[in-house]
C-alpha cells in the first residue's frame, strides 16, 4: 500500500501530540541553536579580530567593524536571552520585565569582553609556552582548537554565572562538536590553562581548576556516580585541580571531594578516586609490555 504526504503529515502530528519533544509553539520559543551558534562565532570575532572571520581587516575600519558586530550581537543575543528568561524566569521578576532584564544582562555580559580577552591571552601564552610544535602565538590562535573551546567556555561561563538558562550549554556543546573538547560552562577555570591535542577531554560542571594547569587529550574530570540523578543537582560532584598541575593523556579523576594538590603530576591513564597532597607524582602501577618478533608465515612468534 502506498503512503502519501498527507498520511505522513498526520502520522507525524500524532507523534508530536503523543510523545512531545517539540519546541514551544503558539507562544514562547526556546533559544535557537542556530542563532546561538552564529552569535558565538561573532563573539569569537570580537575576542580575536581577524582570526575567526574571513575579511581582511584594516586598522582604519576596525572601529566601525567592531561597532557593527557589537550592535548586531547585542540585538540578537538580547532576543535569545529573553527567550531563556521566559523559559526559566527569575522568581522575583514579573514576566513583563523580562525584556528590560534581558537588555540589562546582555549589556553586562558584553561589558566583560575586554576582561575575557585579557584572560584568554594567558591561555594562548600557556599553549605557546607549553608546545614546542607551536611556531608562534598567532599559530596558536588561528590553528589550535583548544583556543576556540576555552574561549567559548569562558564566554558561556559568564552567562552561566548570571543564571541564564540553556544558552551557555548550547554554546559549549557547539564548541564540543567542533573541537572534540567538552568543557561544561559551569566549570571554574583559572588563567594560563592549556589542553594539548584537545580531543576527548571532559570537564564537568562543578570542576574547579587553578592557574597554570596543563592537560592532555582524553583527560576526564568527572563525577563519581550519577545514579542519584536530579537529587545531585547543585552538589560538588567533580574534582578540584589546584595550581600548576599537569595531567597526562587518558587520566580520569573523579569525585567532588577529590583534590589534586598544587604542583602535582598525574600520569597517563591513571584512574584517581581520592585526593593527593601538593607536589605528588601519581602513576599507574607498572604494566608489563611484551614485544614479540613478527613470525614468518607458518612459524610461531619468538620473544
Amino acid at each position: 500500500m502506498s503512503t502519501s504526504i498527507p498520511q505522513l503529515t498526520d502520522s507525524l502530528l500524532a507523534s508530536y501530540a503523543r510523545v512531545g519533544g517539540i519546541n514551544h509553539i503558539d507562544g514562547r520559543n526556546l533559544p535557537s541553536k542556530s542563532a546561538i551558534a552564529a552569535i558565538t562565532e561573532d563573539l569569537l570575532c570580537l575576542l580575536f579580530p581577524g582570526y575567526f572571520g574571513d575579511r581582511l581587516l584594516h586598522s582604519s575600519e576596525l572601529k566601525a567593524e567592531t561597532t557593527g558586530v557589537l550592535s548586531s550581537v547585542w540585538r540578537r543575543l538580547e532576543n535569545e536571552i529573553v527567550k531563556s528568561l521566559g523559559y526559566a524566569p527569575p522568581p522575583s521578576v514579573n514576566r513583563k520585565e523580562l525584556r528590560s532584564l534581558g537588555h540589562q544582562l546582555t549589556g553586562e555580559f558584553l561589558s566583560r569582553l575586554p576582561d575575557l580577552r585579557e584572560l584568554l591571552q594567558t591561555d594562548v601564552e600557556a599553549a605557546y609556552a607549553g608546545d614546542p610544535a607551536a611556531l608562534s602565538q598567532e599559530e596558536v590562535m588561528v590553528a589550535y582548537p583548544f583556543v576556540e573551546a576555552i574561549a567559548v567556555q569562558r564566554l558561556a561561563h559568564e552567562l552561566y554565572r548570571k543564571e541564564v538558562a540553556l544558552i551557555p550549554r548550547i554554546m559549549t556543546e557547539w564548541a564540543h562538536s567542533r573541537t572534540g573538547m567538552d568543557l561544561h560552562p559551569g566549570a571554574r577555570i583559572g588563567p594560563h590553562f592549556f589542553v594539548d591535542h584537545c580531543t576527548g577531554t571532559v570537564v564537568g560542571e562543578t570542576t574547579e581548576i587553578g592557574s597554570h594547569v596543563r592537560m592532555y587529550q582524553g583527560v576526564g574530570l568527572v563525577a563519581r556516580s550519577l545514579s542519584g540523578g536530579q537529587a545531585l543537582r547543585g552538589q560538588k560532584r567533580h574534582p578540584t585541580i589546584e595550581d600548576r598541575v599537569t595531567i597526562y593523556a587518558g587520566a580520569t579523576i573523579i569525585g567532588g571531594d577529590t583534590v589534586v594538590g598544587a604542583g602535582s603530576t598525574v600520569g597517563a591513564n591513571v584512574f584517581l578516586t581520592h585526593s593527593v597532597p601538593p607536589n605528588s607524582l601519581v602513576l599507574q602501577e607498572e604494566v608489563k609490555v611484551k614485544v614479540l618478533n613478527k613470525p614468518a608465515k607458518g612459524k610461531p612468534a619468538r620473544t
